[in-house]
C-alpha cells in the first residue's frame, strides 16, 4: 500500500511520516520541498501513481481569510482531481474542532470548504478534526511582541501534536470513515490559563489579559467553540506535562534568552 502525505515535512506530517515508517509502509512525503506542490500541481499526479491513501495535512502559507482560501480551494480541488485520475481508495484530511461554528473568520471558512470539497467528490474519505495542538498554542502565546498577551478565556481542550499524527495513522490504515471524527487532548482548560502557564514555564514577563471580545483568527469564542462534540478519540497526554517534557529540550534555552535579548 503506498500512503502519500500532502504536507509531509510539515509540524504534523512529519511526525506521520515517521510513525508510518516506522511500521514499515511505503510512504511518499508530497510537498514542494521534495518536489510536489499541491498547489501548482507541479509533481502531483507522478507523486499520487500508484497510490492507495492520500492524506492531506498541508497549511496555507498564510492565515489571513483570501490567502487561505485561495490555497486551500487550489491545493484541495488539485488534489481530489489527481486523487480520482489514480484511483486513490482513502482521501484523509486534518481539520480543526469547530470550524463550522467559526464560520466569521475567513481561516476558518476556508478550511470548512476544504471539508466541503471532499465530501462531495465521491472519493472515500475521512475528515479528522483535532483540537488546537500543544505546539500552536505556546508557538502563539509566544510570538507576541506586546506588553500584554490578550487572549480569549475560552475553553479548549488541546492535544499534542505526536498524538493527533497517532490519530491519523490508525485511521490511514482503517477504511474510510465517510464522515467526520474528532480527537481531543486530556482536559479542559482555559486559553488565558494556558497562556500564563507558557510564559511562567519560559520566563516571559508579560502580563495575560483575558478579553472575551479577543478574536482568534478573527472570530470570537464562546466556551463552546473550541470544544469537540460527543464521542472524540480522546489523547493521554496533559497540557503541563507536555509543557514541562518540552522544557528540557535544546530549544529551550534559546528561546527564553532570545526573550529576554
Amino acid at each position: 500500500m503506498k500512503i502519500v502525505v500532502a504536507g509531509g515535512s510539515g509540524r504534523i506530517g512529519g511526525k506521520l511520516v515517521y510513525n508510518l515508517r516506522q511500521d514499515d509502509h511505503k510512504v511518499l512525503e508530497a510537498s514542494p520541498t521534495f518536489g510536489v506542490d499541491t498547489v501548482t500541481g507541479a509533481g502531483l499526479k507522478a507523486a499520487l501513481d500508484g497510490a492507495t491513501v492520500v492524506v492531506d495535512v498541508t497549511q496555507s502559507p498564510s492565515l489571513d481569510g483570501a490567502d487561505a482560501r485561495a490555497f486551500f480551494e487550489t491545493s484541495s480541488r488539485n488534489l481530489i482531481a489527481a486523487g480520482l485520475a489514480a484511483g486513490v481508495r482513502h482521501h484523509v484530511v486534518l481539520s480543526i474542532v469547530g470550524v463550522d461554528r467559526l464560520q466569521a473568520s475567513g481561516y476558518f471558512q476556508s478550511k470548512k470548504i476544504q471539508e466541503d470539497l471532499l465530501k462531495a467528490s465521491g472519493l472515500p474519505f475521512t475528515v479528522l478534526r483535532s483540537t488546537q495542538f500543544f505546539e500552536f498554542i505556546t508557538g502563539v502565546v509566544q510570538d507576541g511582541l506586546d506588553d500584554d498577551v490578550v487572549i480569549s478565556p475560552a475553553l479548549v481542550q488541546p492535544i499534542a501534536g505526536e498524538e493527533v499524527a497517532e490519530a491519523l495513522a490508525d485511521i490511514v490504515l482503517g477504511p474510510p470513515l465517510n464522515r467526520i471524527t474528532e480527537a481531543a487532548g486530556p482536559e479542559r482548560l482555559r486559553l488565558d490559563d494556558l497562556a500564563t502557564q507558557v510564559l511562567t514555564a519560559y520566563e516571559d514577563p508579560r502580563r495575560v489579559v483575558a478579553d472575551v471580545h479577543a478574536r482568534y483568527f478573527g472570530a470570537e469564542l464562546d466556551d463552546r467553540s473550541l470544544l469537540p462534540g460527543d464521542g472524540p478519540r480522546i489523547a493521554s497526554t496533559r497540557f503541563h506535562d507536555w509543557l514541562r517534557q518540552s522544557l528540557q529540550s535544546p530549544t529551550h534555552a534559546a528561546r527564553v534568552s532570545n526573550r529576554k535579548s
